[in-house]
């Protein structure tokens, strides 16, 4: 047995069917990566291997005292520490252990005995062993890997970004150095320089991991198998990344062959069963085909997901400039920079750089007036229509539907113009009537892609537009962004993304 083993797992959301009867193992040592559309249920497998989420059907099974690691970024964390003192809390057991050593010291002047100083040496040496006197630099060492050291490690938990508490989350988990890792989107909020660096970490680390990404190039970097959820199936493939395309390209084409061989079987056995029922002659024939049609196994159709097509009308611009920014100071309780100064002219295109947490969303959010200016000014032109996209997936009600979400949103339109809409971005006919709290990340975005599309609007604020997207979405949302006629302003961390875009970067490092 493997260090993980899957049997007959089956799971849907309400007729929606995710994967059925899938059977996979995971061996010691291996670095996986779990790839598939939007929506096929990645982050819900996951979840199930956790615990967290019941399937409808199967088994999980895994080796017995295995330590695991779960990248949840919604994670509850006592948000009145620091992030040094939580990091710490990964190595709770060895703090513990010192503990006991120091009160064994306390009673030794008092009362010495050889079993209780044999007791203090394996205590000593089991410390030294694990290398708890290497614990501060430790913590430090990963925390600067990830980029949390330039948000201050003596930061309260409670200051921080959803973002950055994500970061905490995923170094806490490293820092624990558990048997298998299980990471969902790990590089979401990363810099280029720390997803390399966390590259070259899951590169070398010695135990297993599973990890759902949409960054191909991180995925070919760090793994040696796949796990592909595609037609309510979960099928593993040795190799990279890149290798796995070589052959899911080969075996999809020989599973449509057989769909469409086992399509034309059924239909030539239905014929048959229409002709020949009612015909006492033929009648026991058609019954042995009918029940052989029963017993069949029906493939799942192949299904191509629906391709992107949306675009984004820009609403007329001014020769006048669009924005201006003087001295201006963010935060929240307190500054979180100096003093920030730029002009926005019209129909230029802008990237705010800087490392995760030093303040863009803040910047970004202050300028929509969702926070209140600390300190100077800044001023739209009065032309100026705001499109606003947050990279934090909050809806106000999650119960609402895909369909319903739109529908408020543009009383206007008709069910028809809603689904058409709504196909545009993506958002199949099933997931439009499902509600929006249990669909994917992607799956979310395009909801969100959607109400940007029919806003109308000449200046655009994006906030990691691309963070849940799969590649079609990112190329139709980049497509559109190179025609945009009106004035953008956008945060991203992929720099491939938007390196063709930009007319002027801003860097808040600098």
């Amino acid at each position: 047995m493997g260090i993980l083993e899957v049997s007959n797992l089956t799971h849907s959301f309400g007729d929606k069917i995710l994967y059925k009867n899938a059977d996979f193992e995971v061996f010691k040592g291996e670095h996986m990566g779990i790839v598939g559309q939007n929506g096929t249920g990645k982050t819900t497998l996951l979840r199930s291997l956790v615990g967290e989420i019941t399937p409808d059907a199967g088994d999980i099974r895994w080796q017995k005292n295995i330590k695991i690691g779960y990248l949840d970024q919604q994670a509850e964390i006592d948000q009145t520490l620091t992030i040094f003192e939580y990091l710490k809390t990964a190595f709770e057991d060895l703090y513990n252990i010192e503990t006991k050593l120091n009160k064994i010291y306390e009673n030794m002047t008092e009362d010495f005995d050889n079993k209780i100083s044999e007791q203090a040496s394996d205590y000593q040496s089991l410390l030294v062993n694990r290398g708890f006197y290497e614990i501060e630099s430790n913590v430090l060492k990963v925390a600067d890997g990830l980029g949390i050291t330039a948000i201050g490690v003596h930061n309260l938990l409670k200051n921080l970004s959803g973002g950055q508490c994500a970061k905490v989350i995923l170094a806490k988990i490293l820092l624990e150095n558990p048997d298998i890792l299980l990471l969902d989107e790990p590089t979401n909020f990363l810099d280029k320089e720390h997803v390399d660096w966390l590259t070259d970490y899951l590169k070398s680390f010695d135990g297993t991991f599973l990890v759902i990404s949409h960054n191909f190039d991180f995925l070919d970097k760090i793994t040696n198998c796949i796990l592909d959820i595609e037609f309510q199936k979960i099928t593993k493939y040795n190799g990279n990344f890149e290798r796995f395309l070589e052959v899911k390209g080969l075996r999809r084409d020989s599973y449509i062959r057989e769909f469409q061989a086992q399509q034309k079987e059924i239909k030539k056995h239905e014929d048959y069963i229409a002709r020949n029922k009612v015909r006492a002659s033929t009648a026991k024939q058609a019954q042995s085909r009918m029940k052989k049609l029963e017993k069949m196994e029906v493939l799942t159709p192949p299904q191509t997901p629906p391709k992107p097509n949306f675009k984004l009308n820009s609403l007329p611009i001014s020769n006048i400039k669009a924005l201006k920014v003087h001295v201006l100071e963010i935060g929240y309780e307190k500054v979180l920079l100096p003093k920030i100064s730029f002009e926005v002219k019209a129909g230029e295109k802008i990237v705010i750089a800087g490392f995760n947490g030093i303040g863009k969303s803040t910047l970004l959010k202050t300028l929509i007036g969702e926070i209140s200016v600390m300190n100077g000014t800044f001023k739209f032109a009065d032309y100026v229509k705001i499109g606003y996209f947050e990279q934090n997936l909050a809806w106000e009600n999650s119960n609402l539907t895909p369909f319903e979400i739109v529908s408020e949103k543009f009383p206007k339109f008709s069910q028809k113009e809603i689904r058409k809409h709504l196909a545009q971005c993506g958002v199949t006919a099933k997931n439009a009537l499902q509600k929006i709290g249990t669909l994917s990340g992607g799956e979310q975005s395009k909801v969100k892609l959607c109400i940007l599309a029919n806003t109308k609007s000449n200046f655009l604020i994006l906030d990691e537009p691309t963070n849940h997207l799969d590649v079609d979405s990112k190329k139709v949302l980049l497509e559109q962004l190179l025609k945009w006629q009106g004035n953008l302003i956008l945060v991203s961390h992929e720099a491939g993304f938007y390196d063709s875009l930009a007319d002027k970067i801003i860097n808040l490092k600098e």
